[in-house]
């Protein structure tokens, strides 16, 4: 039921954005791109994709259900597009971990590591955001309070949680599942670094897509007006109330590019870009699901298992 009105807000949302700005701004940002546009990224998605894969890796190691990264880069191709085409923009994520946990025999943990994974890319792209923001000039500052105190009243409910886990309840277990999940899988020393790194090498290629895309669309502003409105847009954009990524991502792109003068027509427009490009660029992805072959996995080290 939850799902099913996440979908109906994404829906909401994207339809109360085309009625406010019109259909035309969604038929030119699709008229704007051209095979030269389509081949860039796919070659940003292919870099993007490689160190989702390797960020995936690492996390998994540690938790004891480690994957080869040209495994995991076969099964991220196949999520994201199927996170693409299918409503909520996790569901390919979900599937990737499933199909590894069976073919390591933990579910769980093979789900965990996905998760894991993923905030941890979501943590450092709001991070980023948060300090970019901060330090460039832009209309799109006055969010930037809000976007605080969310993140600190996040911190501080989680801090919460695990110092209140004392018992046998399931949340209690919960919370110190988290904690050991943190600690012994993302702020471990021989992991952090290279997670920290696919991180922002992976934010580096979505925020290079949407400068390409505006720059398809005829947006000329210069990168230092485009970066904060980018990141307050791809944070938008992971927000669990998307229709398969459409919805959130929209309707931030016409608020922050409305309000920094370039017109909420043109947000939608490049947001309707980038959306094409990625999903052209996640095509490789239908070759390992017709492929129908869950990841390879590597055996897992003793140590990983013993720690995880």
């Amino acid at each position: 039921m939850r799902r099913a009105w996440r979908r109906l807000a994404g829906a909401a949302i994207l339809g109360v954005v085309v009625w406010q700005v019109g259909s035309d701004s969604v038929v030119d940002g699709l008229r704007s791109l051209d095979v030269g546009v389509l081949l860039l990224g796919l070659a940003i998605a292919a870099v993007t994709t490689v160190a989702c894969a390797w960020r995936w890796h690492l996390v998994a190691r540690e938790l004891g259900v480690e994957i080869a990264v040209p495994a995991a880069v076969a099964a991220c191709y196949r999520a994201q597009l199927l996170n693409t085409v299918l409503p909520g923009g996790v569901l390919g994520d979900v599937h990737r971990g499933v199909a590894h946990g069976r073919s390591t025999g933990e579910t769980g943990r093979a789900l965990r590591a996905v998760g894991w994974e993923r905030v941890a890319g979501q943590a450092v792209q709001a991070a980023a955001a948060v300090l970019l923001v901060g330090l460039l000039p832009s209309p799109v500052r006055p969010v930037l309070p809000w976007a605080l105190a969310t993140l600190v009243v996040v911190a501080v409910v989680a801090a919460l949680a695990v110092r209140s886990a004392r018992g046998d309840g399931w949340w209690s277990r919960l919370a110190r599942t988290a904690r050991d999940d943190v600690r012994l899988a993302l702020l471990v020393r021989r992991s952090w670094p290279g997670v920290l790194v696919a991180s922002l090498v992976a934010l580096a290629g979505y925020v290079a897509t949407y400068v390409v895309a505006a720059r398809a669309v005829g947006v000329q502003a210069p990168v230092s007006t485009l970066l904060p409105l980018v990141l307050v847009v791809l944070v938008a954009a992971g927000l669990p109330l998307n229709l398969a990524g459409w919805g959130p991502r929209e309707g931030m792109a016409a608020w922050a590019f409305a309000v920094s003068g370039l017109g909420a027509a043109t947000g939608v427009a490049t947001a309707v870009a980038y959306g094409a490009m990625v999903l052209v660029a996640n095509l490789p992805g239908l070759v390992v699901v017709l492929a129908s072959g869950g990841p390879t996995t590597v055996p897992a080290t003793t140590r990983g298992s013993v720690r995880a």
